[in-house]
Formats: structure tokens, C-alpha cells, sequence
């Protein structure tokens, strides 16, 4: 199948569940934005450290203007593969097509290693 339009780069799987894993500490002793009217509030205010996008979102367009929003605010972003797992991993019984990390809490370790391999998943 092929990737949707708004997927620019492949995120490896180790790296993907470290995304999971810091969605789920924030969420639990810092703070996150689920669903994507609130990721887009918190990423032009520049509020987000982080935006996580599911890959099997549908329609696509729901987040195709994500990825240039991320951009322009120089706000580093990443895709895991299923939109369930991401809504699990921030405390819901629903699935979430994206999720913006405001406050990191305990996994600022966790949000420090993303960011630093966010540059080089883009090349």
C-alpha cells in the first residue's frame, strides 16, 4: 500500500514506539494535545515539543497540513503506524489520527532523543 500523501519520510518502528512510550509518560505526568483541531491550535501558538501523526488515518486529509505547520513553527514531528495505538498510549479508549506533546514531564529524556534524530529521518 502506498504511504499518504501527507507521510514525508518513513519513521523507523524503534523509533515509532519510543513515540508511543513518550506519548503515554506525557500524558501521564506532563501534558498532551490529542486529536488534530487541538494539535493544530498548540502547534501555531508554538506550544507543542513534539507531533506524533498516525499513518492509517482516513480521509488523509485530516492531516495533511500538519506536516508544513510543523515546518514553518520548527516543531519536530514523526508517524507511527496505527492510529489506535496512539490513542492508547494517550489514555483513550479511542483511536487519535495525531497528538502534540506540550509538556513532557518525566520523558523529557525520551523527547530529547526524537527531537535530536528528527533532522536526519527528513533526508
Amino acid at each position: 500500500m502506498a504511504r499518504p500523501i501527507y507521510v514525508r519520510f518513513e519513521t523507523p518502528t524503534e523509533l515509532s514506539d519510543k513515540a508511543l512510550q513518550l506519548v503515554q509518560v506525557a500524558s501521564e505526568t506532563g501534558k498532551v494535545r490529542v486529536g488534530t483541531n487541538e494539535v493544530t491550535k498548540s502547534s501555531e501558538r508554538s506550544e507543542a515539543k513534539l507531533v506524533i501523526m498516525a499513518e492509517d488515518v482516513d480521509p488523509v486529509e485530516i492531516l495533511v497540513h500538519i506536516p508544513m505547520l510543523c515546518e514553518e513553527k520548527r516543531i519536530p514531528y514523526v508517524y507511527v503506524p496505527k492510529k489506535q495505538r496512539l490513542g492508547q498510549s494517550a489514555g483513550l479508549s479511542k483511536s487519535a489520527a495525531s497528538v502534540a506533546v506540550v509538556e513532557p514531564g518525566e520523558a523529557k529524556a525520551l523527547l530529547d532523543e526524537i527531537a535530536a534524530q528528527f533532522p536526519n529521518l527528513k533526508k
